[in-house]
């Protein structure tokens, strides 16, 4: 599948949502390293794709992206969106920013880029040393 997108043209909202669901497969093959069992495997993927991980794993990688990535990142980050009771409005707003910078890497195609930053934000909170 061949589709060119302008992501200067859509929501940072959009881009979290693409980048939420790369994030959730990258968790969910990259755990298969850990386990088999579905019920451990469920358990793990929902603790790191949860908001307060994902804001948490942003801070630690931040010093490690460029300029463009931050901008990015806080594009998503101020995004109008109503926040879950789980997490914190800030925890919130955060994931949405990374997720925002994962959608952007995914539609640009920058695939390289994209799997650096998950594992940085995997083995930055200790999930895989």
């Amino acid at each position: 599948m061949e589709t060119s997108v302008d992501t200067r043209e859509l929501s940072p909202l959009v881009t979290a949502y693409i980048g939420d669901a790369y994030f959730h497969l990258y968790v969910r093959t990259r755990l298969l390293q850990k386990t088999h069992k579905i019920d451990k495997l469920h358990d793990l993927s929902a603790k790191i794709v949860s908001a307060t991980f994902q804001a948490d794993a942003y801070k630690k990688i931040e010093k490690y992206l460029t300029e463009d990535e931050r901008t990015i990142f806080k594009r998503g980050r101020n995004a109008k969106s109503h926040a879950p009771r789980v997490a914190t409005v800030q925890e919130y707003h955060a994931s949405t920013g990374f997720e925002a910078l994962l959608g952007e890497l995914y539609l640009k195609k920058n695939f390289t880029r994209l799997d650096e930053i998950c594992e940085m934000a995997l083995t930055e909170e200790g999930i895989f040393e």
